[in-house]
């Protein structure tokens, strides 16, 4: 229970009101008082003592939740240096829908008893305003028994996806700690991190974890649960790819036994403080689309940049490309999409509205701050998941009956900050560039651009707001989801009633920039299956072929001091520091190599030959690589092992890894992306650079059929493990003559992705 005699400071700047914690709005100014959850992290029996008030601010709830009654201060960072789990946090900030970010600090006490207490904002909780009751969400395995097949395997399918940007970061044992393992109606959250031991936890560990949950399974999935626990205590699942893989057939199958309704509707307007609209959206604005009876459905926001140079045109001409990419999708079934190719058409189709926005400014001859250029987001439902894609800073909102819950991450420098572990979220906003944006569409060619794609299990009724920083600047999203939004969900107000009030409140309460929205509802019925759910797991596991557009990792951007939305050059340091940004993240790819493996970009290819929409998986001519009788094989790469090209390999820039080329491994590096693979692997070119062949071509054993004409090969490559298998590589034998020479140090490669990981 909350202290009914604490106070609750408004964080309107221009009143700071005290009110009673009952109150939702400002006695003095009807601002919506923000209720800033937090989670103490510390060993020890408790915080403090329920009712009391540590550091003037913070109300104890409960053992280890605190309320903030001055949300609108910043809270102590001065120490958090010192907090050795700090860092884990703010990298994984990507994925904080699962997993809770920094607040800050709170420091007690003097001399030996001076205790450092991280503090998590979000924890995953269970909140009654009408009796003003606060208790923590269920344990995933308490509420396991009681949840519908369908919402047990997304669980599982959600830990398969966290496993392994979490294993990256030593912490892979949270999602093995039942206590810390919660669940907030679909969603799992994690209430803090637990870090690995020496002896980290692998797949079997998973599947132990996971085989304590079959006899609670749901009749459909037991036998589902049960197979695939086994498979992974037994090694015949072996990577996050292969469990996700087999995940989502289960939840295919169980989606037959969902039946889908969805509207939306969207709206645009100028504010009252532009004398132009460079916005845009789809549908057009005030447009409602219901699915069924139409059969897709579509929803995009961009907001434009350039002012009278171009925003507009720029904003438009995405939304035009962008629907007739999307448009082959209502052609397709979707028993024959394959969801890691349908993200990759929409980061292609993504890529190709880039192309023509930068097409134009350079026809036009634009440079610099007189190119246009937009941001973007656009959701797209397909049967029980919904698509997410987006770059830059409008963003994608996800509402339940359960919280508001923003999934999609700024492409701007306060966010890559907090991505760099430079600083917290709430410190790093308050930075003069912090909003300036790292990436947009038409700043440069597509090999430059890192759109973020990603998709959600939908087992619930929900809705997703897409919308331009018009409305979502100033937290007013935060502020107004539960007394405009949620409404929706209970039948009490029509989709465009919502609309319109959204762009009511961004106009009087913000009003600094045109305002875009789009609302999709999406409503579902749901009966449990018959039948019994059959796990397939494949003996050898081998991803589809796809072919992806090669990305470089330094967007060229623009900076411009006469709008809000700023582009800049994403190695542009935020703050003043020792040495600039584009030095230290060399540097610390150099000494901390371990960091490599969150932020570097897997190499992409793209042949003209591909469908966007990939309706059918696309046969690969390879067989997967079976271990040599020396266990040798492409799942356990080690540096100093060679391995040999079967097909053509585009890098990007013009250059090639031809079939019958060598690659010599440096090292492997954890892959932060699920699914981008397991590992990424640093290899170097066995080649002559004069004539193009191998090393050693003397020797028979190791000919190649590299063209001595062709373009110079690059020194060093690196690529993902799924992408090796993909393009069909040979592991040499341990007794095979190597035509290279020994690996004795990394190579020095370009510096790390900044971009937002899915």
């Amino acid at each position: 229970m909350e202290n009914d005699a604490a106070t609750l400071y408004c964080t309107n700047e221009s009143c700071q009101a005290a009110n009673p914690l009952t109150h939702k709005f400002c006695l003095r100014c009807s601002t919506p008082l923000t209720k800033n959850y937090l989670w103490a992290v510390l060993d020890g029996p408790s915080v403090g003592s329920p009712g009391e008030i540590l550091a003037d601010r913070y109300l104890v709830l409960d053992k280890f939740l605190l309320l903030d009654t001055k949300p609108g201060l910043l809270a102590l960072t001065s120490e958090l240096d010192n907090l050795q789990p700090l860092k884990a946090y703010l990298r994984l900030i990507p994925y904080r829908l699962h997993v809770p970010q920094v607040y800050g600090a709170l420091f007690l006490g003097d001399g030996p008893s001076h205790r450092e207490i991280l503090l998590l904002e979000k924890p995953p909780l269970l909140v009654d305003d009408k009796i003003q009751e606060v208790q923590l969400a269920s344990e995933l395995t308490t509420a396991w028994r009681d949840a519908t097949s369908m919402r047990q395997l997304n669980w599982l399918w959600q830990i398969a996806h966290l496993w392994q940007p979490l294993a990256s970061e030593g912490v892979v044992s949270s999602l093995l700690d039942s206590n810390v393992l919660r669940v907030e109606g679909s969603l799992v959250r994690l209430l803090e991190l637990r870090f690995d031991a020496a002896t980290f936890p692998e797949l079997p560990q998973l599947g132990q974890f996971w085989q304590q949950l079959v006899s609670g399974a749901k009749p459909a999935i037991t036998e589902f649960v049960n197979e695939v626990s086994l498979s992974l205590i037994q090694g015949k699942i072996n990577s996050t790819d292969q469990l996700i893989g087999v995940l989502d057939r289960g939840l295919a199958g169980l989606g037959r036994s969902q039946t889908p309704s969805i509207k939306i509707i969207t709206k645009t307007d100028t504010g009252p403080s532009r004398q132009r609209n460079e916005d845009a959206c789809s549908p057009p604005s005030g447009t409602l689309v219901s699915k069924p009876p139409q059969p897709t459905a579509l929803a995009i926001v961009c907001d434009g940049i350039g002012g009278h140079e171009g925003g507009n045109v720029a904003s438009n001409l995405a939304i035009e490309t962008i629907q007739q990419q999307v448009q082959q999708l209502t052609k397709v079934p979707y028993d024959h999409i394959d969801p890691s190719l349908l993200l990759n058409d929409l980061e292609k189709a993504v890529a190709i509205a880039n192309d023509k926005i930068s097409q134009r400014n350079d026809s036009e001859n634009r440079q610099g701050r007189q190119r246009m250029g937009t941001t973007l987001v656009m959701a797209l439902p397909v049967a029980h998941e919904m698509y997410i894609t987006h770059v830059g800073d409008s963003r994608a909102y996800w509402i339940t009956r359960h919280g508001c819950y923003q999934v999609t991450l700024d492409d701007d420098v306060a966010s890559r900050e907090v991505r760099l572990g430079y600083a917290i979220y709430r410190e790093a906003i308050q930075q003069s560039s912090a909003g300036s944006l790292v990436q947009a569409l038409g700043m440069g060619p597509s090999t430059s651009l890192h759109p973020t794609s990603a998709r959600f299990m939908l087992d619930e009724d929900a809705v997703f707001l897409l919308t331009s920083d018009g409305l979502s600047d100033f937290d007013r999203v935060e502020e107004y989801w539960e007394t405009e939004i949620l409404p929706i969900l209970v039948g009490e107000v029509p989709i465009a009633n919502v609309a319109d009030r959204l762009v009511e409140i961004a106009n009087t309460k913000n009003g600094h920039d045109n305002v875009t929205i789009a609302l999709v509802h999406y409503q579902v019925q749901y009966w449990e299956p018959e039948i019994t759910i059959q796990a397939f797991i494949p003996e050898s596991y081998s991803a589809k072929t796809i072919d992806f557009s090669s990305r470089g990792t330094d967007p060229t951007l623009l900076s411009s001091p006469n709008h809000k939305t700023q582009v800049i050059p994403d190695t542009e340091p935020a703050k003043r520091r020792s040495l600039p940004l584009q030095w230290i993240v060399p540097l610390i790819f150099v000494v901390a190599a371990g960091v490599l493996g969150l932020f570097v970009k897997q190499v992409r290819l793209r042949s003209p030959s591909v469908p966007l929409i990939s309706s059918t998986p696309i046969p690969t001519s390879n067989p997967t690589i079976e271990a040599t009788p020396i266990q040798r094989s492409l799942a356990n790469l080690s540096p100093g092992w060679v391995i040999k090209t079967n097909n053509q390999i585009t890098l990007g820039n013009n250059q090639s890894l031809p079939p019958g080329a060598f690659l010599q491994v440096i090292n492997t590096k954890p892959n932060p992306k699920p699914a981008s693979g397991n590992f990424s692997v640093s290899m170097q070119v066995c080649a002559n650079k004069s004539t193009q062949t191998p090393a050693n071509t003397n020797n028979p054993a190791v000919t190649s059929s590299v063209p001595s004409n062709s373009k110079p090969l690059p020194e060093t490559v690196l690529l993902d493990f799924s992408q090796l298998k993909r393009f069909g590589v040979s592991v040499l034998p341990e007794d095979a003559p190597s035509p290279c020479t020994p690996v004795t140090q990394p190579p020095v490669t370009q510096p790390p992705d900044d971009s937002s990981p899915t």
